[in-house]
């Protein structure tokens, strides 16, 4: 599929999340121009498929594909929040105080089970507590991903389940001035219902870091229509019972005021199927091309723009990274530093083998990409 027919039908999926967000039926009119193949692997790219499936469905239209995605959507959301209930229990009976984040909370507020699809689930906890979770994990049957390196911990427990344990939500290396705002958050928090050790944030908190969360894949390699569904999906729970000055007030401090503004503006507009203007389709066209974990050619393009850097300066950087960088992933070599020039040996080499693909597609694109805005 070209981009012209992968953004005809990017379109399509959004008029059909419309749909099953507001309880509509499609139009006819839009169920004729539809080619289920091109719509469903759009759909696949922004984890959407449910949210079209219920939408197809109410206007009676049946496809195999979609039918059966939504149903595996169902499904998964089913085992991981039974999960997540165990990994919680565990937490709260160890006296680790915890807080579930982002798609975990936010799944409830989507009409229908599993038409908020989950990718993982997502758990912020007492970071002294690091290795007390992961024994925690590896006594509920889940395997450790990873450890020990960047802001979470990753688990695997089959069939479908991925959590990522957090113990900060940013680190300095990612984005310094969220890292600095979010230190201490434990403060800030609010304690759940009928519990000791688990918390929340306030709604305005939460839609504050979900914009802090969506910026920062918005700056990396994008982020994808879903986002936008769930800026749109909190918003219509809050809109009008927030506190806006104090949400306005803590944008300033982040310097998200004006992504924020852009990005609720499109979010309410796409989905409450008002007309676009110019600049609302160049962001949406960002957000079509990216698909829901960004794309190499939008990171390689966003770093050398942002930046400033020229290409030579921005591969010497991927190579030889700062120390920075280095104490938030590779922690060993942090504390022995007298070893890190064989870590500019050891992440190419470890990279070719373990990540091929995506290391040379980085390479071409860096040998041909002219800055562009997004």
């Amino acid at each position: 599929m070209n981009e012209q027919e992968y953004i005809r039908s990017a379109m399509q999926m959004i008029s059909l999340v419309r749909c099953a967000l507001d309880g509509s039926k499609p139009s006819p009119e839009l169920l004729e121009q539809i080619d289920s193949e091109k719509l469903f692997q759009v759909c696949e790219a922004h984890i959407l498929t449910a949210c079209a499936a219920y939408a197809l469905e109410s206007a009676g239209v049946t496809d195999k594909k979609f039918t059966e995605a939504k149903n595996k959507a169902i499904r998964k959301n089913i085992i991981m929040d039974t999960e997540r209930k165990k990994v919680l229990e565990r937490l709260e009976s160890e006296g680790i105080w915890h807080m579930p984040l982002k798609g975990a909370v936010l799944h409830d507020w989507y009409p229908k089970l599993g038409m908020r699809q989950m990718s993982d689930n997502d758990i912020l906890f007492d970071p002294a507590a690091r290795a007390s979770v992961r024994q925690i994990m590896l006594d509920l049957g889940f395997t450790c991903e990873h450890y020990g390196y960047s802001h979470n911990d990753d688990y695997f427990k089959p069939p479908v389940c991925n959590f990522e344990m957090h113990h900060v939500l940013f680190t300095q290396s990612q984005e310094e001035n969220l890292s600095v705002y979010y230190t201490g958050i434990r403060e800030r928090l609010r304690k759940a219902d009928n519990r000791s050790y688990e918390y929340s944030f306030s709604p305005e908190d939460f839609y504050i870091y979900l914009i802090a969360h969506e910026y920062r894949h918005f700056c990396g390699g994008g982020t994808g229509v879903r986002s936008l569904a769930d800026t749109y999906v909190i918003l219509r729970k809050y809109e009008n019972q927030f506190d806006w000055d104090y949400i306005r007030a803590e944008l300033e401090k982040l310097n998200l005021s004006e992504f924020e503004s852009k990005n609720r503006t499109l979010a309410l507009k796409l989905f409450a199927g008002d007309s676009l203007s110019a600049d609302d389709s160049k962001q949406l066209r960002y957000y079509i091309l990216s698909g829901t974990y960004g794309t190499q050619e939008h990171k390689v393009g966003n770093k050398l723009r942002e930046s400033g850097q020229s290409k030579f300066h921005y591969a010497a950087k991927r190579l030889f990274p700062d120390r920075g960088f280095i104490r938030d992933n590779y922690p060993f070599f942090y504390r022995h530093k007298l070893l890190i020039p064989l870590l500019w040996v050891y992440r190419p080499v470890h990279g070719l083998v373990t990540d091929r693909k995506r290391l040379l597609s980085e390479f071409r694109i860096l040998l041909r990409k002219k800055r562009t805005d997004k």
